[in-house]
């Protein structure tokens, strides 16, 4: 059963002529093909909404509405044909002319974007770097200088549609006519086409061609995020403005670390008795080799914070920390003179030794961390 047509424009039953036209326009710029491709329902929305609007911006059937419903209309031989249209888009032109909803002209498509990956190691994406990219992108014809034409030859009025760039056909409804513009498959918008054309380009006025770049990467970028260059993709149609261009950055892995945000973590395998024992370690960072004090008694899974030795921010400009996990590795494998001095080792530890202020709880986090890390 069809919607009740004040509902669907969300309109008062007492609407004026104006109030019903500023809202089907207005809910029609909301259901544009062109700001509304993700909805797949779009097309049966905005239909549902010309047919609100044909019933109620014509006096005599929406007086036949207001007295009978659907059901009177029906009757009195209205039904709602969309169906010569091929597309949303020609719905649209149908209504608003061949600008659309929201005017422009046509055949001005705009260029297309360009994706293209740049692979960087974490030392770079650190530090900044500038990479070479290469991709293929359609490019303005150097020979025609984008008109289509041989040079030397000239450039006439398109015979098809007379230079208007457009072809409208006429099409006959329940509720009148109704006039679909399309663009020109001849001069495909442009309203003029070249006697000769171009032999280079075949009389497009576009070319691919390979092009290289020299692209700026930011330090502190993370892996997966782009880099936006505008007007650096394919030419538009028409002299409408290029696409652009997006680098995909990609961050190889490091085998030292695991980025967290700005932070870098990695893991520092520290022998039992050292552990105990305390001592000064190297631990490599981003910048080098750093040197670390290991407390004595140090457990295993206790972290080491090394301040501002981590990624820089893209937006806050400071830099993140590097955490050293302690991993206490346990002997093995020993000899004869290793596990006498072990066991004398042993022998002479007592409770106070081993004492802690960790809760069980807490224990069982700390290794559960460790080995989680």
């Amino acid at each position: 059963m069809p919607r009740d047509p004040y509902e669907v424009l969300g309109l008062p039953r007492d609407a004026t002529d104006q109030q019903i036209k500023k809202s089907f326009r207005q809910l029609a710029r909301e259901l544009h093909p062109d700001v509304n491709a993700h909805d797949p329902d779009a097309e049966e929305k905005f239909k549902e909404a010309a047919e609100a609007y044909e019933i109620l911006s014509d006096a005599e059937r929406r007086a036949t509405y207001d007295r009978y419903g659907h059901d009177g209309l029906r009757s009195g031989g209205y039904a709602p044909n969309f169906d010569a249209f091929g597309s949303i888009g020609d719905l649209f032109n149908a209504f608003f002319g061949g600008g659309g909803a929201f005017g422009g002209r046509p055949g001005r498509t705009p260029g297309q974007d360009v994706a293209v990956v740049a692979e960087i190691d974490l030392v770079e994406a650190a530090n900044g770097v500038k990479v070479d990219v290469a991709f293929d992108a359609i490019e303005l014809c150097e020979r025609c200088h984008g008109n289509g034409a041989e040079p030397g030859t000239p450039i006439e009025t398109c015979e098809r549609c007379g230079g208007a760039g457009q072809l409208q056909a006429v099409t006959r409804t329940p509720f009148g006519q109704m006039v679909r513009t399309m663009t020109c498959d001849v001069c495909h918008g442009d309203g003029r086409v070249p006697r000769e054309a171009c032999h280079e380009c075949r009389g497009s006025g576009r070319v691919e061609r390979e092009r290289k770049l020299e692209v700026e990467v930011p330090a502190g970028i993370a892996d997966g995020q782009r880099i936006r260059l505008s007007g650096r993709g394919h030419v538009g149609d028409a002299g409408a403005p290029e696409g652009d261009l997006y680098v995909l950055v990609s961050v190889r892995d490091d085998g030292r670390f695991v980025r967290e945000g700005d932070h870098l973590i990695t893991a520092l395998d520290v022998p039992a008795p050292l552990a105990a024992l305390g001592g000064a370690l190297e631990v490599d960072t981003l910048e080098g080799i750093a040197t670390v004090e290991l407390p004595a008694g140090t457990q295993p899974g206790e972290v080491i914070t090394l301040r501002g030795e981590g990624m820089p921010s893209l937006s806050r400009g400071r830099r993140g920390n590097l955490r050293v996990i302690v991993n206490v590795v346990i002997p093995r494998r020993l000899s004869r003179e290793q596990r006498e001095l072990l066991e004398r080792l042993n022998g002479t530890l007592t409770s106070e030794n081993l004492k802690t202020d960790e809760s069980m709880f807490a224990k069982l986090r700390r290794a559960l961390g460790s080995q989680a890390a």
